[in-house]
């Protein structure tokens, strides 16, 4: 598929290495690991893969267990050319987000910041809800933008969390990180903000990026837990089949 983006093409890929019957209906496809190795990407690239495939019905991601073929004709698959992955879109906002921040740093009035403080609270008590869709997150995000007072700067920001909230791909990783009991992190938000309130333009992008940052490993731990909890499970069966009587 050309023009297609690196883990649709990963997926194509294995759907058709699905329809030659390499991995029949019913069987567990190979570990991460050796998917990555055998089309050349990184793992994060093979994970979307698979929930490219999962959205589309031909696996099955069994929890503990693994990623397993349907009987799903796959032949026709395709991936979606507006399905931009989460790691992608992430990858955007760790350079315009950052920079935005340390803008905003510099531009901000003392009510902004303010405003910005009572987003901050949002989302406190937010995440001390079962919320799921993370609105004071993306509201604390976007006014920083918004204080930058360029309206390019507000128009890639917002069309990037717009990206977010509509690839079916980076909305099953979200609900993926949700499920994993994961929230927005208020130490690291605060830290944005404490480097905004002093006019800290350097602080203010780097403590945006290492938050961004740390919402990566969020998703890339958040979509390994199965994986883990897999090798769990076969750990303590192996435990129970040498136990003393």
């Amino acid at each position: 598929m050309q023009g297609a983006r690196l883990y649709q093409q990963v997926a194509e890929k294995l759907a058709a290495a699905i329809a030659a019957g390499d991995y029949p209906a019913g069987t567990r496809l190979p570990a991460e690991r050796k998917l990555a190795e055998r089309f050349e990407v990184s793992r994060p690239t093979v994970r979307e893969a698979i929930i490219a495939l999962e959205l589309a019905g031909c696996v099955e991601v069994k929890g503990g267990s693994g990623v397993y073929v349907t009987d799903q004709e796959v032949s026709g698959f395709a991936a979606g050319e507006s399905d931009i992955g989460a790691f992608e879109i992430l990858q955007a906002r760790i350079m315009f987000e950052g920079e935005a921040a340390g803008l905003a740093a510099r531009e901000m009035s003392e009510a902004e910041v303010a405003e910005l403080e009572s987003i901050l609270q949002e989302m406190v008590a937010e995440n001390a809800t079962e919320a799921t869709a993370e609105v004071a997150d993306e509201k604390f995000h976007l006014h920083i933008a918004r204080c930058t007072h360029n309206d390019a700067v507000v128009s890639v920001c917002e069309h990037l969390w717009k990206l977010r909230n509509s690839s079916s791909v980076s909305a099953r990783i979200l609900e993926k990180v949700r499920q994993a009991g994961s929230k927005p992190r208020i130490e690291e938000h605060r830290k944005i903000l404490e480097a905004i309130r002093k006019r800290d333009a350097e602080g203010a992008r780097n403590a945006m990026r290492d938050h961004l940052q740390r919402v990566v490993q969020q998703l890339l731990d958040a979509t390994e837990a199965e994986a883990l909890e897999a090798a769990r499970r076969e750990m303590n069966a192996a435990r129970q089949r040498f136990a003393l009587p």
